[in-house]
């Protein structure tokens, strides 16, 4: 099969869809391996480096897509970029449809067949391709909070765990997941003051025996999370219903009842984010206020470190890549139920039930998806 990967241009997005070890591992399997010239630089893997593990270079980015079978992408194609669609390719990235209707539209437009990374869904409902990224953003939201509570980003002025006979910075974390979880690790780190709010109570008690008292758990429900984000220093949202849009659990009120200089990350953001006022922002332009408050937004923080995110992200990813290329995209699909669930689109249909729902249309059934 021709495997390729473009140059991904959103915004500060310095990720590459596959590592020079991916490349090796397909091309020693008999795979045509197309790499858009430059792609892995953001992440400091060299042009040589792809080519020393079986890739061919090619310049230019419409090249890349018009050669490709399989497409393997880390972000969602922009708008410059949807003039290369076409029925017969299939396109392996993160997409987060739900929250993205002009995309939706073009994609089932045009007749592709994309998978999402973030859909694929193991049977006790793991998301084994979103978990890397999770774990990169999750472990970045308390650094990046501390980093804007500083009164020189616009926050006010407090450090995360305080010095002696001074308060550490109050964290509360929305959702116990595998983002949350990785938040509450950070900050609790910090020194901060943690409190991890989730609706699951088993998850709450595995979350209690691994922090062994370092984090505090809470069940959510609407007055109890009221109180604790009007009291915080720092708010991380991460809650996620895999391929729908984030429910919205801190409203404006909440945050025009917040001190004045605290801080909210929304990690959810490209589901939509589970916070009112969210907007997605980028790392040239992170931030903006709410009230008093400041909304931290970035659509894509993984891209901040895209070394740790590339590689982790190809860890995840591989085992699938190699599935679809050996067997197609239909016989894998078939005979892997947690990559099924990847399918969000197909012949000119949206799959997936979950973006579905989220723009009001009728999905096709993944049984006629596969036929």
């Amino acid at each position: 099969m021709r495997i390729c990967v473009p140059t991904e241009i959103k915004n500060n997005e310095y990720r590459v869809a596959l590592t020079p070890s991916g490349v090796h591992d397909l091309a020693a399997s008999g795979h045509d391996v197309f790499v858009q010239r430059g792609a892995g630089i953001g992440s400091s893997m060299s042009d040589a480096e792809y080519e020393a593990a079986g890739a061919t270079l090619l310049d230019d980015a419409a090249d890349i897509w018009a050669r490709a079978e399989l497409l393997l992408k880390v972000k969602e194609p922009i708008e410059a970029e949807y003039g290369y669609f076409r029925d017969d390719l299939v396109l392996f990235t993160y997409l987060h449809l739900a929250a993205d209707r002009p995309l939706t539209d073009r994609l089932v437009a045009d007749g592709v067949t994309a998978i999402a990374y973030e859909t694929v869904q193991l049977p006790g409902g793991g998301l084994p391709l979103l978990a890397p990224m999770s774990e990169v953003a999750g472990r970045l939201a308390p650094t990046v909070g501390a980093a804007t509570l500083m009164r020189s980003a616009g926050g006010l002025g407090l450090l995360m765990s305080g010095v002696p006979g001074t308060r550490p910075a109050t964290v509360t974390i929305i959702g116990g997941g595998v983002a949350g979880a990785n938040s509450a690790l950070i900050a609790a780190g910090l020194g901060a003051d943690v409190t991890i709010f989730d609706t699951n109570i088993a998850r709450l008690r595995f979350l209690d025996d691994h922090f062994q008292g370092r984090v505090k758990t809470a069940a959510s429900n609407p007055l109890d999370l009221d109180r604790a984000v009007v009291a915080s220093d720092l708010v991380v949202g991460s809650v996620l219903i895999p391929g729908a849009k984030a429910p919205k659990l801190v409203t404006n009120d909440m945050v025009a009842r917040m001190r004045p200089g605290s801080v909210l990350v929304d990690i959810a953001v490209d589901q939509g984010g589970c916070f009112e006022d969210t907007r997605p922002t980028t790392h040239a332009d992170p931030t903006f206020p709410v009230h008093g408050s400041v909304f931290y937004c970035v659509a894509n923080m993984p891209g901040a470190v895209p070394n740790t995110s590339t590689s982790a992200l190809t860890n995840a990813t591989l085992p699938y890549i190699r599935r679809i290329a050996s067997q197609g995209w239909q016989s894998a699909l078939r005979a892997d139920a947690a990559l099924a669930d990847g399918l969000n689109t197909a012949a000119g249909r949206v799959v997936n039930a979950g973006v579905a729902a989220a723009h009001g249309l009728e999905p096709l059934a993944l049984a006629d998806a596969l036929a």
